[in-house]
């Protein structure tokens, strides 16, 4: 077992970050921040979605199993 898997890659990402500040100017270093933090939140918010579905359709399955399994009064 990694005790640092990502690592590497953070270290090259710290690199270009680095190298993009020394060359480009001041503004062009913030939009570049930005889009990446933008990208990286994005990126969360639609792994949260896909999370919350598949527990959505496994609690529907597993409601519509019980329904099915365990005898009850129809309304």
């Amino acid at each position: 077992m990694k005790l640092l898997p990502h690592f590497p890659t953070r270290l090259r990402a710290l690199a270009l970050l680095s190298l993009a500040t020394l060359v480009l100017p001041g503004c062009a270093v913030v939009a570049v921040v930005d889009t990446v933090a933008s990208v990286a939140v994005g990126t969360v918010g639609l792994a949260a979605n896909a999370v919350i579905g598949t527990a959505r359709i496994a609690g529907s399955a597993i409601g519509a199993t019980a329904d099915a399994v365990l005898p009850g009064t129809d309304n």
